[in-house]
């Protein structure tokens, strides 16, 4: 029988969300290459007389597991191969100031500068800074055997052994990972739709933010490929035409919802049918078994599902008719050129940058000039901690903590049963083939715990490096408590030099990028009833707009406000003040959410023959949502505040003046 905490004794509210493991499927190709990609190189090493070695190249290949998380083939590219090439460059320049005291401290803090600075470009960029620190760090923290080249490209070859393995499929599964991916858009939006008129609304809030985060994904797998093959591939001419044909269902999904009334069964299940074709490719004829409508709601979801219909089992689309619905990437220069530019130019990576090289600094010199065992494992701790990016540095300093004592737990039992060096069982002075078996079955649990959370993947990672690490230093059991104290170390440095003295509050961080969100929202509110397709021209909506830009002003504001909910979510893990604020205005974001749903509703009901609104009702909606946005940039706190948006009850805006006035009642200033 349960029972519950005595209530001094009850953990806050934040300690738990941080304990709290995240629910993911096991990804079994994936951690089939971690067994393969880690054990190989060791056990090669072992085979031809030099362990050392097969550690080095185990290492690299343990960088590559750790990046070995795209779906598509293409993007597993981008994220194994260009980090390998920065953790080459890494190890190289720090074996360069190996033992060489101040001129390591030096060259590690610019290094970690850089990392930071282009750590703040995007995923991949991240990754290949977090390498390429990462790297350097232990190139100057632990003697690599052999010439300056060896190690980087024994490190780099187990990094792209992961590749290797992951792209074997490739010849067999081509296309696959990107039609998997539009189809299970496919399949979200059935979902969403199935949750359409219900009360309360929290299962559709759930259902469209998963709708959401599955477009963004299948738009960005399908628009990277596209960039390379510049529109002329047939098949992914296709994928983005189907990914174009289910977005007017989804736009129809806030007007169903609103009136109140569940759709038939046989809406989601056509939904679903759709998707199977997506995935299989089919295109032959397709009966879809729908009711028929009975009002404007139904009208467009009807419309909406025959035309994707049409999409779906079109053997042959037009790519000259295609809108790429988020904008097509520019060319790999012009994005290298840009991405460049923004770093050099942003207040943010050089914040960054300063934030990581600081902390770094001082790990280089405390193990350069306190009397003490050298140790790499402190300025390793702080490059794994010091990304905010990847989450709150509190909440990973704390799990990283965590996650080092259950790993070095691991680890203790691995070196203390294992026979190592001196021991009589081992082989030629060595733990030898135990600690291939021992890799078989540690490596796996790197991608199947790392979904789980930042301590789940460290409590996996400790003892894989520590393992790895003693091949080198020969030190067994004795680096244990030494590592225990260095990460904790390290930990210490992040929360004080690179988290408590940068006054940069969550609200800082997340409030000015809502309060563009808000404004986009009343752009979007005129775009939405411009001139085009027979509505009313609001004042400041200007021009006719096109469909295609309401579009991708829609998508990119449903983006926005996904990327602003997890900001708000990692702050939700922090301590007080900052945790107990951001619940506070987290309401608002979803406030927000439902401002742009009320607005599409309101215009799919115009396109199918409502009466459209006037431009006295367009224009006080706009105002007071410019108002919203100029209160969310200057106030710290929130106060409500009434608001006096009357209108006629029959207007197809009166479900958007409740949600905005419901906005300003949650988040106004003085």
């Amino acid at each position: 029988m349960s029972r519950e905490f005595p209530i001094g004794l009850t953990p806050p509210d934040w300690l738990v969300r941080n304990l709290q493991p995240q629910q993911a499927p096991l990804n079994w190709p994936a951690i089939a290459r971690a067994a393969i990609a880690m054990s190989l190189p060791f056990a090669i090493g072992l085979a031809v007389g030099q362990p050392a070695y097969g550690a080095l190249a185990s290492m690299g290949a343990l960088s590559g597991v750790i990046g070995d998380t795209a779906d598509a083939y293409r993007m597993r590219i981008l994220n194994i191969a260009i980090p390998q090439l920065f953790g080459a460059i890494g190890v190289t320049l720090g074996s360069a100031v190996y033992g060489h005291g101040w001129y390591a401290v030096a060259a590690l803090t610019g290094i970690a500068l850089v990392s930071g600075m282009i750590s703040t470009i995007g995923a991949v960029a991240s990754v290949s800074g977090l390498l390429l620190l990462l790297n350097s760090v232990i190139g100057a923290g632990l003697p690599l055997p052999g010439a300056w080249w060896l190690a980087p490209a024994l490190m780099s070859g187990g990094g792209l052994l992961v590749l290797l393995l992951a792209l074997l499929a490739w010849p067999l599964r081509s296309g696959v990972p990107e039609r998997s991916a539009v189809a299970n858009t496919y399949r979200t939006v059935a979902d969403l739709l199935a949750t359409c008129g219900d009360d309360p609304t929290a299962g559709y809030d759930a259902a469209r933010r998963a709708v959401t985060q599955s477009l963004n994904q299948s738009y960005d797998l399908v628009l990277a490929r596209r960039a390379r093959h510049h529109g002329r591939s047939p098949e992914l001419t296709r994928l983005l035409a189907q990914l174009n044909a289910i977005t007017p269902v989804v736009e129809a999904a806030p007007a169903v919802h609103q009136s109140g009334q569940p759709l038939p069964p046989q809406i989601r299940e056509a939904v679903r049918h759709l998707a199977h074709a997506v995935e299989t490719g089919y295109t032959g004829p397709i009966g879809l078994d729908l009711p028929t409508p009975t009002g404007e709601t139904t009208r467009a979801v009807d419309h909406a599902l025959r035309h994707a219909a049409e999409v779906v089992t079109a053997p042959d689309v037009d790519p000259r008719g295609i809108d790429d619905r988020l904008g097509r990437p520019a060319a790999l220069r012009i994005r290298t050129a840009r991405a460049a530019r923004n770093v050099l130019l942003s207040s943010g990576s050089w914040r960054y940058g300063l934030r990581l090289a600081v902390c770094v600094g001082l790990a280089q010199i405390l193990v350069s000039t306190v009397p003490v065992a050298r140790s790499y494992w402190v300025a390793l701790t702080i490059t794994f901690v010091m990304k905010p990016d990847f989450g709150s540095v509190f909440s990973r300093a704390l799990l990283r903590a965590l996650g080092t004592v259950a790993g070095l737990v691991i680890a203790a039992a691995v070196l203390s049963v294992v026979p190592r060096w001196g021991s009589p069982h081992a082989v030629s002075g060595y733990g030898g083939w135990w600690d291939v078996l021992v890799l078989l079955v540690l490596a796996p649990l790197i991608p199947a715990l790392t979904p789980r959370g930042y301590g789940y993947q460290t409590m996996a990672i400790t003892p894989v490096i520590l393992l790895l690490s003693d091949v080198l230093n020969h030190q067994g059991t004795a680096l244990l408590l030494p590592r225990l104290v260095d990460s904790l170390i390290g930990c210490g440095i992040a929360l004080v030099a690179g988290y408590l003295l940068w006054p940069e509050s969550w609200h800082t961080r997340v409030g000015d990028r809502l309060a563009e969100a808000v404004a986009d929202t009343a752009a979007y509110v005129e775009s939405a009833f411009g001139t085009s397709e027979g509505s009313v021209a609001g004042p400041g909506a200007g021009a006719e707009v096109d469909p295609a830009a309401r579009a991708r002003m829609r998508r990119r504001l449903y983006r926005d406000l996904s990327v602003i909910r997890t900001e708000f979510q990692r702050a939700l893990t922090e301590p007080p003040p900052t945790g107990r604020l951001a619940a506070g205005w987290l309401p608002l974001v979803v406030a927000v959410e439902r401002i742009v749903d009320a607005t599409t509703a309101a215009r799919v009901r115009v396109k199918h023959g409502a009466p459209p609104p006037s431009p006295a009702e367009v224009t006080q909606v706009t105002l007071q949502l410019r108002k919203l946005s100029e209160g969310v940039r200057e106030s710290e706190v929130l106060v409500e505040v009434r608001t006096d948006l009357t209108g006629p009850a029959e207007s197809v805006l009166e479900p958007l003046r409740q949600e905005v006035a419901a906005a300003r009642a949650i988040a106004s200033p003085h």
